[in-house]
Order: C-alpha cells, then sequence, then structure tokens
C-alpha cells in the first residue's frame, strides 16, 4: 500500500521574528510609482506650496536624481488618491516634467492622515504664522476626534485648552509652549487681508492674536486704517481696541483714534523704491550693506560740499 505523501508548510525566518500586523504592514507599504496626475492635494492643507528659492532647489535636485524621498498617499473609499505627505515633490516633479513620483500607500483615518500631514511638514523651516495656525488647529481637533486625547479642546472665543496633559504632548512635539500654540491658534480668527500682513511681517505676531479678537467688520475697518495710514498697530493700541471691541465700544472713529496715536517705537520712515537704487549694486546686496552704503555717500557728499564753501 503506498504511503500517502504528507507536505508541512514551515513558516519563512520572517514569519517566525515578526508579527502578522508588522507582515502586513510591510506588504502595504510597498514603494509605488503613481502617476502625478491621478494624486489628489489634501483638503484644508495648511501648508503652501510656493516657487521660492527652496523650491527651485528640489526641482534642480530632482532633475539630478530623481525623487529620493517617496511621498505618502492614501487611497479613499471612492478609490481616489490623496496626497497626505509629499505636496512640494508633487509641485516640484510636475515642474520637472516628471509623469509620476513614488509614493508609500497607507491605510489611514481621516485623523491619522491629518496627524501624519502635519507631524511631515511642521519641523520645516520658513513656516508662515498662518501655517502653523491652521496645522496646529487641524491636529489638535485630530486628537480630539481620535478619543485618546478627548480632554485637548479649544475654546473659540477665548482660546483656552482645557486638558493640560494633552496639551504638553503637542507643545513638545512642536516645540512650543501651550501659550504659544493657543496663540497661533488665535491666528485663525484673522481675516485674510490681515493674516497676509502677518505672513509678510508687516503686523508683529502678538499684536496680531490681539487683533484677532476683533469681529470680522471691525478687522476690516482696522485694514482699511492700515492701508490709508501705512502704520500697523502696536500691541498696546491691539489691546485697546481688542477690549473696547469686547464691551461693544469699538467703532469706525474709534480705530481710526487708536491708530493715528504716535508710537514711542515707531519713527518716521523714508521709503526708496529698491527698483531706483538696485543699479547701483550688485546683485544680491542685503538692504543693510545698501542703507549703509547711502548713509557713508551722503555723508561725504555733505563734507565735500561744506569744503567747497569754505
Amino acid at each position: 500500500m503506498a504511503k500517502k505523501e504528507i507536505k508541512l508548510e514551515l513558516p519563512s525566518v520572517d514569519d517566525l521574528f515578526t508579527t502578522q500586523e508588522e507582515r502586513d504592514q510591510k506588504t502595504a507599504e510597498q514603494i509605488l510609482e503613481i502617476p502625478v496626475k491621478d494624486i489628489g492635494d489634501f483638503p484644508n492643507h495648511p501648508f503652501k506650496v510656493r516657487l521660492d528659492k527652496e523650491m527651485q532647489d528640489m526641482i534642480e535636485s530632482i532633475n539630478q536624481y530623481g525623487i529620493l524621498v517617496p511621498a505618502i498617499v492614501r487611497e479613499k473609499e471612492d478609490g481616489s488618491i490623496e496626497m497626505i505627505s509629499g505636496h512640494r515633490r508633487k509641485f516640484a516633479a510636475i515642474e520637472a516634467e516628471l509623469s509620476a513620483i513614488p509614493c508609500i500607500k497607507k491605510s489611514l483615518t481621516d485623523d491619522e492622515a491629518i496627524i501624519i500631514m502635519v507631524d511631515a511638514n511642521i519641523q520645516r523651516e520658513n513656516i508662515l504664522p498662518s501655517e502653523k495656525a491652521f496645522a496646529f488647529k487641524l491636529k489638535l481637533e485630530a486628537m480630539r476626534r481620535q478619543g485618546a486625547r478627548r480632554d485637548l479642546t479649544s475654546n473659540p472665543v477665548e482660546g483656552k485648552l482645557v486638558g493640560k496633559e494633552s496639551a504638553d504632548i503637542l507643545a513638545e512635539s512642536v516645540g512650543e509652549s501651550n501659550a504659544q500654540i493657543r496663540r497661533y491658534i488665535r491666528l485663525t480668527n484673522l481675516i485674510p487681508d490681515i493674516l497676509n500682513l502677518v505672513d509678510g511681517g508687516r503686523i508683529a505676531f502678538r499684536p496680531a492674536v490681539e487683533v484677532s479678537y476683533l469681529t470680522e467688520q471691525e478687522q476690516s475697518i482696522l485694514y482699511d486704517n492700515i492701508v490709508l495710514e501705512e502704520k500697523t498697530p502696536s500691541l498696546s493700541q491691539a489691546v485697546k481696541m481688542k477690549n473696547l471691541s469686547k464691551k461693544g465700544e469699538l467703532d469706525d472713529e474709534g480705530i481710526f483714534k487708536i491708530m493715528i496715536e504716535d508710537k514711542g517705537n515707531q519713527k518716521e520712515q523714508f521709503k526708496i523704491p529698491k527698483e531706483k537704487i538696485g543699479r547701483y549694486f550688485p546683485e544680491g546686496t542685503t538692504k543693510e550693506v545698501m542703507q549703509d552704503t547711502i548713509i557713508k555717500a551722503l555723508e561725504y557728499y555733505q563734507k565735500r560740499t561744506k569744503e567747497k564753501t569754505r
């Protein structure tokens, strides 16, 4: 009687020393080449993609070496592909005329995707105040919804975080204090015109936080005054407007009177358009060097004039 052959399937070395979850994750995280036209942007992505010097360097690097770090994407329920981390790489790839980019496809919930997206971008250099503001707000809301951080909330009126333990975790992860995170989140209450001034360095951070407590109408009136008077509010002026607004006593005239107050730390500025003097300096000359050179030239001119009149 012939013996029946029995085949035993022995586990591989990988199976012996890894968990099923780790093996599933390894399988799920294969690097795929995905056409850029098929990758949609993350909704309400707070980080702006700008064609600046850093981006130009990235485009040049991609032209030479390709994309070395894969983007992170996820497949949504409708089958579409959504970018999680890699918006700048996608933009640079398009500029470099690449049709596809390497990606790691992950299975993520909405809140997991938000947290990964924020964490992947927040440590970059040259982050705008508005980018930090909306990124912190998105991450806090995602942490709250996840359940593990149910004690973390943001009061939309006073901007206070409830649940210091969770706030401490977030603050430590991004290298900011709890108070500073609250201030950044307040900036999301600014109207776009004023927020653009903050990003451009026209309005200082702390005055901008106080201005965020004004109503949208009051902020619009303030913006008109900033444009007409070519003055931005100091911290004390912003606090005055905030206090009057809380009492319901801030009107057009009140904003105008506060904005025309003399500020001890704000001296009258004499501005010369850069295009009028730029041709006298080598390309790349800093504003400080231009200023010092002009002052020295005027001193020399004054000295020569005095010598001629003797």
